[in-house]
């Protein structure tokens, strides 16, 4: 029998728009409270319907972006590699996320490089290669040094375009050799590459980019993400994929949506590690 997928949540209870990091962020544009918390807990309900176990960090006043579970760390097996983020506004949130991971049983590992490193946000696996998002949040030496201590390789994807800011908002791998990506988040190079490595990279169009399609949560054939994504929806019904979609407004307002408030634990869908770990793993 195969384990429940697992993710890491954090409850919206200090959520809101307190500074300005990225260009979705105005002080202006206040968060309903309220409406996040229903928000969230009805992306909750749709990750449990399809089967995963959530595990929960537990919320800090002070700490608004602690919801966006996605940049904690980049986990691997039971080795978390964690962030170091760019901005000073989401530096206090590292030493909660270090202890978390410590005491729930993963490794845990520091970068020695002192560049930016923001997590899951900006690595992401299709395959066996690691895809990872540079110049706006994570930086090349990150990534580097992130490679060798996984022992995998690193395909560096310069985003272009500061409205998406991590790799996880314009780049979705939904199965080994399977992805979508919205083309003018990267140059020319980047969406070369895509197409040379990436045997299905699909792309969608900016309605659909906008409403951060890309950022999904893929649970097995099922596809969680924010409402109004019809031309997404098209591409997964048609590949034998089913969306399934919950208002999350309140959370793009910030820059993030449902692969930014969960953390995959056991390993991404498209990652071909955790295909390997489940077939040679003893049960």
């Amino acid at each position: 029998m195969e384990p429940s997928p697992h993710l890491l949540m954090c409850s919206p209870d200090h959520y809101g728009i307190e500074y300005e990091i990225n260009p979705w962020m105005r002080r202006s544009r206040r968060v309903d409270r309220d409406r996040a918390v229903r928000q969230w807990h009805g992306l909750r309900h749709r990750l449990e319907e399809a089967g995963a176990r959530i595990s929960y960090l537990e919320p800090r006043p002070g700490l608004p972006d602690l919801v966006f579970t996605a940049n904690a760390a980049l986990v691997y097996e039971d080795l978390a590699i964690l962030s170091r983020f760019r901005h000073p506004e989401r530096r206090l949130e590292e030493p909660i996320q270090r202890r978390w991971f410590a005491e729930h049983g993963f490794r845990v590992y520091t970068l020695h490089t002192p560049s930016s490193f923001e997590g899951a946000g900006d690595a992401l696996f299709c395959g066996d290669t690691l895809f990872a998002g540079y110049r706006i949040r994570s930086d090349v030496r990150a990534h580097q040094e992130v490679g060798a201590v996984l022992g995998c390789r690193v395909v560096l994807l310069e985003l272009v375009d500061p409205r998406f800011y991590h790799l996880d908002t314009c780049f979705c791998p939904l199965a080994p050799g399977v992805a979508v990506y919205y083309p003018s988040a990267f140059d020319a190079y980047g969406r070369r590459v895509l197409h040379e490595l990436i045997e299905e990279a699909i792309p969608i169009g900016p309605a659909d980019a906008y409403r951060f399609a890309c950022n999904a949560v893929v649970i097995g054939k099922t596809v969680i993400g924010a409402t109004g994504c019809r031309g997404l929806h098209r591409i997964l019904t048609v590949r034998g994929f089913t969306p399934h979609e919950t208002p999350l407004k309140e959370f793009i307002k910030a820059g993030g949506s449902a692969k930014c408030l969960t953390l995959r634990l056991d390993g991404e869908e498209a990652a071909a590690w955790k295909a390997c770990r489940a077939v040679c793993t003893p049960r």
